[in-house]
């Protein structure tokens, strides 16, 4: 008589029988890989995660390792914060639209600049007809002060758009001071704060040369510490690195790589660990491959964790949070068929919900073509909404933790994340690395090989390469060009308060910003502030700043 078989052989049983039945259903496959390069199997089983390391590589939300949360509650007790990234036209515009996407449900104001201040100008250095096409043109403490008319600036996170030298925050706290609301109670983020991202992926954003910008940025981490404690000056961001055809591993791997850089030059001006990376979010594009996201997400959170403890020595455990927002990824966006692009914001949004995100903005299914409509704007912010109060997503903390699947990925994306990382290590850290094009070059490879895969059929995009469809003009929604009339009277009353201004308070706190930049022991920051609230404009102070410390020029590869 046969023995029985024990659990072992009749796992072994099962799973020949199995491999035997897939193999007839699908024949010869090619290889399946996730966007980094992972290999991804048809099934996972125990064999691939058993969870007999539960505890040091999973754990409970709020505790190390952290990779199922930060916080003990998660979303369970406190959701994401909903942001929704608007600007357009005036700072009169932005208002407008600002207290519709607050009526619609968003808890949080965000600020998109127009490209000239992007750039580091004024409205009257550009060509008019460019001015509020893809953002509010800020460039003045009055204009912010409309800009967030009705907004209550100690009891709303305000995030800001703002490339070093941050005008855009030294323009919230002159609103703030007028107001007689405490900097102290000023919260919020300066976004696009990472000047090494700007350098390596966004050109457009990169205003002052590197040894400046770094100069600029630790000022301002150091400022913003002792004035405006509630405020995160640091947003380490993966986003423009990512849309600029970084795998989802190798952003988050030059994501950490970047944040490690700027902590040590903050321990290098003798600054506390606990006290600046308690501040330090990050600001990460959140594409299409579900599952890849999910674990880029964990995966980070778990290195950061250890990295923020073993190597830059903090042992308060707030400065241990990976804090992070996600925004659904505008290049998976398409021109062909955009009302599809509600579907694929939809997935994006479940994948940074699913993955532990603190805050989230959803991108409108007709950003590709312009600012967002009004309608557009509404299904975007509804979005999360539906997530939120309908599709119960947030009844589970980490609902996804212990997938067989998933948990292998987590740990595939963890060593594949700490491969790229040591390459930049090698180079000298993510400054030397940027620097010298590396990071750029690996950037550009998988760029193409992404791009290679589309035209190939190889990758499919629903519209693009298949299912294509014959669309008339008349299906595309309208495109959104601010008001003419509006915008020449916003410039003409520029020029019209910049003629009014003291000019000789315009000169001193511009000379006195120069003094800034060329003295190590004065805080440059400090004095972008003080310019502010002497009436010097965004593009002064830019200005002032290229000549001191030199202008921006992107790496160019030949």
């Amino acid at each position: 008589m046969n023995k029985p078989l024990d659990g072992t052989l009749a796992l072994d049983a099962a799973e020949a029988r199995w491999q035997e039945e897939y193999a007839a259903g699908v024949g010869t496959e090619p290889p399946v890989a996730n966007r980094s390069g992972i290999p991804v199997k048809p099934l996972y089983t125990p064999r691939d995660w058993d969870g007999g390391r539960y505890e040091e590589d999973l754990g409970f939300p709020g505790q190390p390792p952290y990779t199922r949360g930060i916080y003990a509650t998660m979303h369970r007790g406190r959701t994401w914060t909903q942001r929704q990234l608007i600007g357009l036209g005036t700072p009169q515009d932005y208002n407008a639209r600002l207290a519709g996407v607050l009526a619609q449900g968003a808890t949080a104001v965000s600020l998109i600049p127009c490209n000239s201040v992007f750039r580091g100008y004024d409205m009257d250095e550009v060509h008019e007809e460019l001015l509020g096409t893809c953002g509010t043109v800020v460039n003045t403490a009055g204009h912010m002060d409309a800009a967030l008319a009705g907004v209550d600036l100690a009891h709303t996170s305000c995030a800001m758009n703002d490339p070093s030298p941050f005008t855009l925050l030294a323009f919230v706290l002159a609103t703030a001071r007028r107001r007689g609301v405490d900097w102290r109670a000023v919260s919020g983020t300066s976004n696009q704060s990472d000047y090494l991202s700007h350098f390596v992926a966004n050109h457009m954003f990169f205003r002052i040369a590197l040894p400046g910008a770094r100069r600029i940025l630790v000022d301002h981490i150091d400022f913003c510490n002792r004035a405006v404690p509630r405020w995160n000056p640091m947003s380490v961001v993966g986003q423009h690195m990512q849309q600029g055809g970084a795998t989802p591993a190798e952003a988050m791997a030059f994501t950490l790589s970047s944040a490690v850089q700027y902590a040590e030059d903050c321990l290098a001006r003798g600054m506390d660990p606990d006290r600046f990376l308690p501040r330090f979010t990050f600001f990460f594009d959140i594409s299409l491959s579900f599952f890849e996201e999910v674990a880029k997400f964990r995966a980070g959170r778990r290195i950061w964790a250890r990295l923020a403890r073993e190597r830059l020595g903090a042992k308060d455990p707030r400065s241990w949070r990976f804090k992070f927002h996600g925004q659904t990824s505008g290049v998976d966006l398409t021109r062909q068929q955009p009302l599809n692009n509600v579907a694929r914001v939809t997935v994006q949004a479940m994948a940074g919900i699913f993955g532990g995100l603190q805050s989230l903005h959803t991108d409108a299914y007709d950003e590709v073509l312009s600012c967002p409509t009004d309608e557009a704007a509404r299904v975007a912010i509804n979005t999360q909404n539906v997530l939120r109060e309908e599709a119960h997503l947030t009844d589970v903390i980490d609902p996804l933790g212990g997938s067989y699947y998933v948990e292998t990925l987590t740990d595939q994306m963890e060593r594949e994340i700490l491969r790229v990382m040591k390459i930049v290590e090698d180079a000298g850290g993510m400054y030397q690395a940027a620097e010298a094009g590396l990071v750029q070059k690996m950037i550009g490879e998988s760029a193409m090989r992404f791009q290679r895969a589309v035209e190939s059929g190889a990758q499919t995009v629903v519209g693009v390469n298949a299912y294509r469809a014959d669309e008339a003009e008349a299906d595309r929604p309208p495109v959104y060009k601010p008001d003419p009339a509006a915008m020449r009277a916003h410039l003409a009353a520029f020029r019209t308060w910049k003629a009014a201004r003291s000019q000789d308070a315009v000169r001193r706190a511009l000379d006195a910003l120069a003094r800034a930049a060329a003295s190590p022991r004065e805080n440059v920051f400090e004095q972008v502030v003080a310019a502010a609230e002497a009436g010097c404009t965004h593009g002064e102070i830019c200005g002032r700043l290229r000549e001191e410390l030199g202008f921006g020029q992107p790496l160019a590869f030949v």
